[in-house]
């Protein structure tokens, strides 16, 4: 697929989904979130920090500096238990928003 920009706060959600796997640093969150869309979304760090800055402001995720496997510091995020609660609720409303929309395409 090519590479397409996101909606407005849809990074947010895709953060605190690929977290929800559990605790990674910045860069294999965008490799992940890379991955499982098959490279049709590709998130730069201009993108990426202020976003996640964002998510530890609000109390979704926690960071802590650790080691990573190739011996070097990183930060690694975590979801919180708020964190957990905003992406089940965030889940459901673009699923929600998704299906309407849906309906509004497909209608003839």
């Amino acid at each position: 697929m090519e590479p397409f920009d996101l909606p407005q706060g849809t990074l947010d959600l895709l953060i605190l989904k690929t977290l929800a796997l559990g605790p990674e640093h910045g860069w294999a969150i965008s490799e992940r979130i890379q991955q499982v869309s098959t490279n049709a979304l590709q998130i730069g760090q201009g993108s990426l920090y202020p976003s996640l800055h964002r998510l530890e402001r609000r109390g979704w995720i926690k960071a802590n500096w650790s080691t990573t496997g190739n011996n070097r510091r990183a930060k690694y995020y975590e979801l919180t238990k708020r964190g957990k609660k905003e992406l089940d609720s965030q889940t459901k409303a673009w699923h929600r928003l998704t299906s309407v929309i849906g309906q509004v395409l497909d209608a003839t």
